[in-house]
Order: structure tokens, then sequence, then C-alpha cells
């Protein structure tokens, strides 16, 4: 079973602005103004996809006058990299199969 933590964490990372938005953190601290400029949004708008990336404890801000800052807390997207990482297994092993069946019938034909 998947936890709420995990669940938020896939919310967040649902919306591409929001994914935009970590890489942008990926780089370093940045400001909610920097990162509303390349999607042309608003602070208030920013904000809300700030708010749901720290809901998922993605992102942590701070304020420095009038400034709020954020800065990224990777942490929860090794939870996730783990809870995909079983299903690349669980795919991996699926193709392995077909890859094995393809070469079975292959060489079956030349046998002919």
């Amino acid at each position: 079973m998947v936890d709420n933590r995990l669940d938020t964490v896939f919310h967040a990372l649902a919306d591409p602005t929001r994914r935009g938005m970590l890489a942008q953190l990926a780089l370093g601290e940045t400001s909610i103004g920097d990162l509303a400029e390349p999607y042309r949004m608003t602070l208030a708008g920013a904000s809300k996809h700030v708010k749901v990336l720290e809901s998922a404890g993605l992102v942590a801000r701070k304020k420095m006058g009038r400034t709020h800052w954020c800065s990224l807390n990777a942490k929860p997207l090794e939870e996730a990299e783990r809870w995909l990482r079983q299903w690349e297994k669980f795919w991996t092993v699926r193709l392995d199969r077909l890859e094995a069946a393809i070469d079975a019938g292959k060489h079956k034909e030349k046998k002919k």
C-alpha cells in the first residue's frame, strides 16, 4: 500500500509547472518571483504551486523581508524513486521473457 506522503509527492509531480520549478530549485535556492517568471504567472499563482510542493515535503520556504525563498528537499524524491524502481524490475523481467520468446522463435525459423 502506498502511504499518503508518497501520494502527495506524486500529486505534486503530476503538474509540469511544478516539475519545472523543482528543476529550477535543483540549481539552488530561488525566490518565488524567480520561480514564477518562466511561466509568466503571478506571485500568487506561483505561491499556490509552491504550497503543493511544500505539502509534499519537496520544498522548504523561508521569508527574508518581503521575499519568500525556496529550496529543494530531494528526500521525498528518493522515496518515490524506490517505489518506481520495483516496477522497473517487474517490467525488466517481462521484457527479458519476451526477448527470449522472440529469440526462440527466430531460432526455430532458422532450423526450417
